[in-house]
């Protein structure tokens, strides 16, 4: 995690240091923050999302009825 900590600081170090500059390293330093969030999300949805990261359904559990899901 202390890895992913630097990364977080080190990307709003980007954004503070672009404000005002006008020369497209902000809108460069929020793209790259932005790819940071997403992999976060697409690494929290493959946690939650017991059918894998392709969006299949899970298997069902013994006992548990498919409308239930």
């Amino acid at each position: 995690m202390s890895a992913d900590t630097e990364k977080h600081r080190a990307l709003l170090g980007a954004l503070k240091d672009a404000q005002g500059k006008g020369d497209g390293s902000f809108e460069k330093a929020v793209t790259a923050a932005f790819e940071h969030v997403f992999e976060h999300l697409g690494r929290l949805n493959d946690h939650v999302a017991r059918g894998g990261p392709n969006g299949e359904d899970r298997r069902l559990e013994n006992g548990e009825s498919a409308t239930l899901r």
